[in-house]
């Protein structure tokens, strides 16, 4: 007899990688757990009935105040088990260029929000890191 797997709950998010012409990359500093007080790529939940692409767009709005066109986003799947403690998380994380970097206002999940030079990231939440590189190099998330 063969016994059919415990479905697994999966969270479905979208993060923002926001890069600017000349090298910075945009971060926000996270209010909530996990992570509080971390750095991260801006983010959050896929909300019932959106594309993980509107998703992105919002957070960035929501938690930086800037606004870049979803049509400007590429997009890589993280889908690592383990990427997030709370459980399995799974994101599409969406990146633009931007001719330079505005100024962010943040609200929402973010603490603070600021551009760093690719060259001295803080230390991030999650497998940003990953994220990062990943965008900065052209690669796909797995």
């Amino acid at each position: 007899m063969t016994t059919e797997p415990t479905p697994e709950t999966v969270r479905y998010t979208a993060d923002a990688v926001v890069l600017s012409a000349d090298g910075h990359l945009l971060l926000i500093r996270r209010r909530w757990a996990p992570f509080e007080g971390c750095w991260a790529l801006p983010g959050g939940h896929v909300d019932a009935g959106e594309t993980s692409q509107a998703a992105a767009v919002r957070e960035l709005a929501e938690e930086t105040g800037i606004t870049v066109p979803a049509r400007e986003f590429s997009l890589g799947v993280y889908d690592e088990p383990s990427r997030d403690p709370r459980g399995r998380y799974v994101t599409v994380a969406h990146t633009a260029t931007v001719a330079e970097p505005l100024t962010p206002a943040p609200d929402d999940d973010a603490l603070e929000a600021r551009w760093f030079t690719l060259d001295d990231l803080p230390e991030l939440a999650f497998d940003h890191h990953r994220i990062i590189t990943d965008a900065t190099r052209g690669g796909a998330g797995a």
